[in-house]
C-alpha cells in the first residue's frame, strides 16, 4: 500500500504561477467599489492581500470592506477582474507542475487540487489550463464550508477519496494559511513551496514539515518516505 495516498494541493504560488494576477484583480475591484490605486487605503488594503494569501477571498474582504454587502460586491468584482485576466492567456502552469502532479499519481496517490477562489474562478483557471481532468478532485471553499485557515478542504478531500486516516495525507502549498490548515488536519507531511506568496520563515513558523523549491520536488519526497 502507498504511503500517504492523498496529496492535498493548493493552486496559485504553488502549482499555478500568480504572476501578480490576486494583487492586480484586487485592485481592479477595490477600485470598482471607491478605492482606487495610490490612495493611503489601497495601499493598506493591498498589505491585508498579500498577508492573508491563501485565505479564502470572501473572508478577506468581510475584513477589508465590513459589511457583508460590500464584501459580496468586492468579491464578484474580484472575479470578474481575475477572470479577465485569465482569458487573457496570463494564467500558467508553474515549471514541473503538471509532471509532479502525475508522477503522484502514477505513484498510486489521489490529488486534490485546492484553493480560496471561488468555484467559479476555479473552473475558469483549470478550463485556461486544460486541467479539468488532471486530479483526481479540485475543492474550494464553498465545497468545504469553510476555507482555509481551517482544515475543512483537506478533510473533504479525505472523506471524497475514501482516504483512511489523516495520517494518510501529505499537504503542499506556498503560504503560511496551507500550512496551518494542514496542522490544523493532522497530516504528517506538510510542505512549504517557495514559488508563491510567503518565504522560508513564515512557512516554518506556521509549522511546515518540509520546505521545497518547488512542487516539483514532491514526488521525490513523498517516495523517499
Amino acid at each position: 500500500m502507498t504511503s500517504l495516498p492523498l496529496v492535498v494541493l493548493d493552486m496559485a504560488g504553488t502549482t499555478v504561477a500568480d504572476e501578480g494576477l490576486v494583487e492586480s484583480a484586487f485592485s481592479r475591484a477595490a477600485a470598482e467599489l471607491g478605492t482606487p490605486p495610490g490612495s493611503p487605503e489601497h495601499a493598506g488594503m493591498l498589505d491585508h492581500v498579500r498577508a492573508t494569501m491563501g485565505e479564502s477571498k470572501i473572508v478577506v474582504f468581510r475584513a477589508l470592506f465590513g459589511t457583508e454587502e460590500r464584501a459580496r460586491q468586492a468579491n464578484a468584482a474580484f472575479e470578474r477582474a481575475y477572470a479577465d485576466l485569465v482569458d487573457s492567456g496570463a494564467c500558467k502552469p508553474l515549471p514541473g507542475a503538471e509532471d509532479a502532479i502525475r508522477e503522484l499519481r502514477a505513484q498510486g496517490r489521489k490529488v486534490a487540487l485546492t484553493t480560496g477562489f471561488s468555484r467559479t474562478t476555479q473552473d475558469a483557471i483549470l478550463a485556461a489550463l486544460g486541467w479539468q481532468d488532471i486530479a483526481d478532485l479540485t475543492l474550494c471553499p464553498a465545497d468545504a464550508g469553510r476555507g482555509r485557515p481551517y482544515p475543512d478542504m483537506v478533510l473533504t478531500a479525505l472523506l471524497r477519496t475514501g482516504t483512511a486516516s489523516v495520517r494518510d495525507i501529505a499537504v503542499a502549498g506556498d503560504t503560511a494559511y496551507d500550512m496551518i490548515s494542514g496542522i490544523r488536519a493532522g497530516a504528517p507531511v506538510v510542505a512549504g513551496v517557495l514559488t508563491g506568496a510567503h518565504p522560508e520563515a513564515g512557512l516554518r513558523a506556521a509549522g511546515a514539515t518540509h520546505i521545497l523549491a518547488s512542487i516539483a520536488e514532491l514526488p521525490a519526497l513523498l517516495g523517499g518516505l
